[in-house]
């Protein structure tokens, strides 16, 4: 017997459904809603980035005796090569990114054994490799978006086939743990627990039995349960997440937690007024970065905040409406991975802190500061709007510059433009 609730369920589903047909057309009449609404949430997200990332940065670049602006300007530099490169992948045909599958998977396990080699370490943390004095690239931000075409692909080419447990996790599990082993050899469990959610999201998308995800979730719990007791200082975060409480050797890793929450209470309704924060003088470590969402909270208020997670939610639902308009399996996979991605790890930081969960050095996707991610992250946005932009009205869909994949011998393209 169906509970108290379907009702209201079935009723929100018919009115998403109106409202979505309202919003997008039918048929022909299709206007291209989706496509300008993953656009604009994008821009409008990026650009609150690099105005917050100004903000956050400035008095600690002025103590360290450099220009206020240095993270701002880097940031819009990423920004607009991010940008660019997110127009010139809208435009192309998805499928010619077959083509960068495996190159691009062993492009990811070379840059991932480069850093363990010449890597840098930021905060315990060995994820970077210095390009020049004024650069840095985090090659696990790439390996996100390189690991997900892989997997769309391969499990694309296994169609048929995934309905055998063996076939759906091989090959895609051991190479999806292979690269979260490179990770977390750098010690950031953060990210690697992303490229989890990110296997996941492929598996899941391609229709694998989902007593599978039961057997992973166990072994998830187990393997986090095991680096969290075999690593002293994740241990010292858990605890004092859970107790409120400094560790035995007086460490306090909820110092960065609780003064981001003291700066999201201070905000109140509407902020102390954008620049005007107080928690951004030393008081939370990388105010910049992984607690940007903090400095929101308080320089801009509640309606800030709420703002932004307005954005992401029509982020998400706009790309969701991409997923399930896919009856190919690469596009719907690929679409789906980059969905989970970018939503799962915004739900992560604004977790984190906000207090729900302990720290875990996670960035806001598009906001928070680092070129490698906003460059991904934009990447990532390019192949969802090029999936979006087939399903507009063909007299309104913007120009193409490459065109579907042919096969040698054949005269029809695999898939339609």
């Amino acid at each position: 017997m169906p509970g108290p609730t379907t009702p209201a369920l079935a009723r929100l589903m018919r009115w998403y459904r109106t409202f979505w047909s309202v919003l997008e057309g039918t048929g022909k009449s299709r206007n291209g809603s989706t496509y300008y609404l993953i656009l604009g949430t994008t821009l409008a997200l990026t650009a609150i980035g690099i105005m917050m990332v100004l903000s956050a940065s400035s008095v600690e670049a002025i103590a360290a005796g450099e220009s206020p602006y240095t993270a701002a300007l880097k940031q819009g530099l990423f920004a607009g090569i991010g940008i660019f490169l997110m127009f010139m992948l809208s435009r192309i045909n998805v499928v010619w990114l077959k083509r960068l599958a495996w190159p691009g998977i062993i492009v990811a396990y070379g840059l991932l054994g480069l850093v363990l080699l010449i890597g840098t370490s930021v905060n315990g943390n060995k994820n970077w490799i210095e390009v020049g004095p004024f650069f840095t690239l985090q090659p696990s931000e790439a390996a996100k978006l390189a690991l997900a075409l892989w997997m769309a692909t391969v499990l694309a080419k296994k169609a048929q086939l995934l309905q055998r447990w063996l076939h759906a996790v091989i090959p895609v599990a051991p190479v999806a743990l292979g690269i979260i082993g490179l990770v977390l050899a750098g010690n950031d469990l953060g990210t690697g627990m992303i490229i989890m959610m990110i296997m996941a999201a492929a598996l899941f998308f391609a229709g694998v039995r989902l007593y599978l995800f039961g057997f992973a979730a166990i072994a998830g719990i187990a393997a986090t349960a095991v680096m969290a007791m075999t690593s002293s200082n994740r241990m010292c975060r858990i605890t004092s997440w859970w107790t409120g409480q400094s560790c035995g050797d007086g460490t306090d890793a909820n110092y960065q937690s609780t003064n981001g929450l003291y700066g999201l209470a201070s905000g109140g309704w509407f902020g102390v007024g954008l620049g005007q924060s107080r928690q951004k003088y030393s008081w939370i470590p990388e105010a910049h970065n992984d607690f940007i969402f903090a400095i929101i909270g308080e320089e801009l208020g509640l309606v800030g905040t709420v703002v932004v997670l307005i954005l992401f939610a029509i982020l998400g639902a706009a790309i969701y409406r991409v997923v399930v308009a896919q009856e190919d399996l690469f596009h719907r996979v690929l679409a789906g991975t980059i969905m989970v991605w970018l939503l799962g790890q915004a739900t992560v930081n604004m977790a984190v802190v906000t207090g729900l969960v302990p720290v875990i050095g996670v960035p806001l996707p598009f906001i928070s500061y680092g070129g490698s991610a906003l460059l991904m992250s934009l990447c990532a946005i390019g192949v969802v709007l090029s999936l979006a932009r087939v399903q507009m009205a063909p007299n309104l869909r913007p120009r193409k510059m490459l065109g579907p994949l042919r096969i040698p011998g054949r005269k029809k393209p695999r898939t339609k433009a």
